[in-house]
């Protein structure tokens, strides 16, 4: 062996953090927050260990709990007191993300996300519109008690375009109630162009986007269905989110999404892509977020409830792979532990 190759030399405490080749701070960490109109306490998410629903009542202490920890950003998902076709309380001028934001913007300095979607606030649960096919299939399995279609069918659900009109109604109501940045995740092809030309034509010029570019149709989602109540109805999703298969995909993606004047581009789930991570951040000029999702979060704390392993280290872990990978913010359910540790 040759004595002067040891790398090892540059492991050394006191040496071994000087030659760290990636940093993880708390100011990379934005913390994902559920807002519920429909309960007057906080409510913990059974899937989700740590975590709560909190009435609108409770966002500002919720907001303030976060920042005691370092972390400064936080993502708005909302559950609405009632839901129809349109997901029409996602633009409501008294919606719960909208009477949320205006308190915590008045009260707190927390630099606030709004998350853009329909998912939460429709009855089937899909990010859009649906189609008149699909409509009435949906209805025809509610009346018969079964879904009379085949499996590809039921998938084909919604509207595209008619879609984009109604994102960005949402991307401009939560610009008026204080959003310092907008993050569609509807996966509609065309949404960033919509909401930036709406965002625009209300006066909203300096409320960045952050787009969901690379968004797969992925397993790892089951636990924020359930904390956000946005499991779909009926059929899947796999005819706007992406196919796991696919990595070349995410670059025409994310293409799009920067001819579209995104700000900031995301890929989601985080672990079992860091390869689309890394991708995407060699290249966009744009800042990358990853969504370190749901799923994620509870087979790390499961296996942790087992004592298989240790939730700290395996938490930081994760994080510092997403950011070796490429990542500029990291959204996270570990971003409160995560930020008290460092």
């Amino acid at each position: 062996m040759d004595p002067t190759r040891r790398p090892r030399r540059l492991r050394r405490d006191g040496l071994r953090d000087l030659v760290s080749e990636t940093a993880l701070q708390a100011n990379d960490l934005i913390a994902p927050m559920f807002v519920d109109a429909t309960t007057d306490e906080r409510e913990p998410i059974e899937s989700m260990p740590g975590h709560e629903r909190v009435p609108v009542s409770e966002a500002v202490a919720r907001v303030e709990e976060i920042q005691a920890t370092g972390v400064e950003s936080v993502i708005l998902f909302g559950i609405p007191e009632s839901k129809d076709a349109r997901g029409t309380r996602a633009w409501a001028e008294d919606g719960v993300v909208q009477r949320a934001l205006r308190r915590v913007t008045a009260e707190t300095d927390v630099f606030a996300i709004t998350d853009v979607c329909l998912c939460e606030y429709t009855d089937h649960g899909h990010c859009g519109v649906l189609d008149d096919g699909a409509r009435e299939r949906w209805e025809r399995a509610e009346t018969d008690g079964g879904v009379a279609t085949s499996e590809r069918e039921a998938s084909l659900t919604v509207d595209n375009d008619e879609t984009l009109e109604l994102l960005g109604k949402i991307a401009e109501s939560h610009a008026a109630a204080g959003a310092d940045m907008v993050a569609p995740s509807s996966a509609t092809d065309g949404m960033v162009g919509a909401i930036r030309e709406t965002l625009d034509g209300a006066g909203h010029t300096d409320v960045p986007i952050m787009s969901y570019a690379a968004k797969y149709e992925s397993a790892f989602y089951g636990p924020f269905r359930d904390a956000a109540d946005g499991a779909p109805a009926f059929g899947d999703r796999r005819h706007y989110q992406m196919d796991p298969a696919n990595a070349d995909e995410a670059l025409r993606e994310v293409d799009l999404d920067v001819e579209q004047g995104a700000d900031v581009l995301m890929v989601k789930p985080a672990l079992p892509y860091l390869d689309i991570v890394q991708r995407v951040d060699e290249r966009a000029d744009q800042p990358v977020a990853a969504y370190n999702v749901s799923g994620e979060y509870a087979m790390l704390q499961a296996a942790a409830e087992k004592g298989w392993l240790d939730i700290d280290a395996v938490a930081h872990e994760s994080l510092l792979s997403i950011k070796r990978a490429g990542a500029d913010l990291i959204l996270t359910y570990f971003a409160e532990d995560v930020a008290e540790s460092l």
